[in-house]
């Protein structure tokens, strides 16, 4: 994947508060790409909240100069998306956006804008205190997506996926998918409780990849607001296969096999990894959220 090196970035759209001193307060598992994994620890393993770091509580460091707002200073160009991590996360928000905002025009609606908070080791939001172990997630409560960049490291080194920035990418547009069910008012269907295969848990999950699938249709057709150019000039297969190998990772029948040993699809709340392979690829091939209908 790659960012047209002329490409002015959009540096408001996320928020930087790494290195930052927070308060403590609620835990939660926000409704992320991989919030189940802490669940799935605490249940089958027996590891508390405490032990999760999501218990209340203070914690964090003491925000410096060279730490905070990084990408302010940091991420102004197609150029330095190309080359840092945390710029190519800003870049892909840029894109996701831009398409979003169109898209929902082109509906006769209007998209409001959400924007993505790095952080480091733990967070507080709207939706309650959460550290890094509940992964990206999305919180309805201030519509902000919320990423600690440590995770991507851990969807290669613990969860097996190949890695590679477009997996980073399909991340970032899952959690957008998120927010575009908020907006449409399919989000809250999750929210009943229930869990298994079948679950409206499992199928918001699925419609977000595919989310992410229709996003990545249009990532390299798709117009930068502040140049008239496609902010990314290239998105190549292996891109796309580095994508769907993340999306198996975090697969719940996947993520179970790993860490107890047994597939019990009654508990799944995101969906197998063939599902949420399916899903993308239903999004990336048409390009049309209509297709994206998992509650059929």
């Amino acid at each position: 994947m790659q960012f047209d090196d002329d490409a002015d970035l959009d540096t408001s759209e996320v928020r930087d508060v790494r290195g930052s001193r927070i308060p403590g307060g609620r835990a939660t598992v926000g409704g992320g790409i991989i919030g189940v994994i802490a669940l799935i620890l605490g249940l089958f393993f027996g590891v508390g909240p405490d032990q999760l770091g999501l218990s209340s509580g203070d914690s964090g460091t003491t925000a410096t100069a060279s730490s905070a707002a990084q990408i302010e200073q940091s991420c102004r160009t197609g150029q330095d998306a190309n080359t840092r991590d945390d710029c190519r996360t800003v870049a892909v928000v840029n894109s996701v956006q831009d398409f979003w905002r169109r898209e929902f025009a082109r509906r006769g609606a209007r998209y409001a804008d959400a924007k993505t908070v790095l952080f480091t080791d733990r967070i507080g939001t709207a939706c309650g205190a959460a550290t890094s172990a509940v992964g990206p997630f999305y919180c309805p409560g201030d519509r902000q997506v919320y990423l600690d960049l440590g995770f991507f490291d851990d969807l290669r080194t613990k969860f097996g996926s190949t890695g590679g920035p477009f997996a980073e990418a399909y991340v970032v547009a899952h959690e957008y998918g998120h927010h575009v069910q908020d907006q449409m008012g399919t989000l809250s269907r999750s929210q009943d409780g229930r869990t298994g295969s079948n679950s409206n848990a499992v199928k918001v999950e699925l419609q977000a990849d595919c989310y992410a699938g229709v996003w990545a249709h249009h990532a390299t057709t798709t117009p930068d607001e502040l140049t008239g150019r496609p902010l990314i000039t290239s998105l190549t297969p292996a891109d796309i296969r580095d994508g769907l190998d993340a999306a198996a990772a975090v697969g719940d029948d996947r993520i179970q096999e790993k860490f107890q040993g047994r597939v019990t699809p009654e508990s799944w709340t995101h969906g197998s990894a063939a599902q949420r392979q399916q899903w993308f690829t239903t999004g990336f091939r048409s390009g049309d959220m209509a297709d994206c209908n998992t509650f059929r």
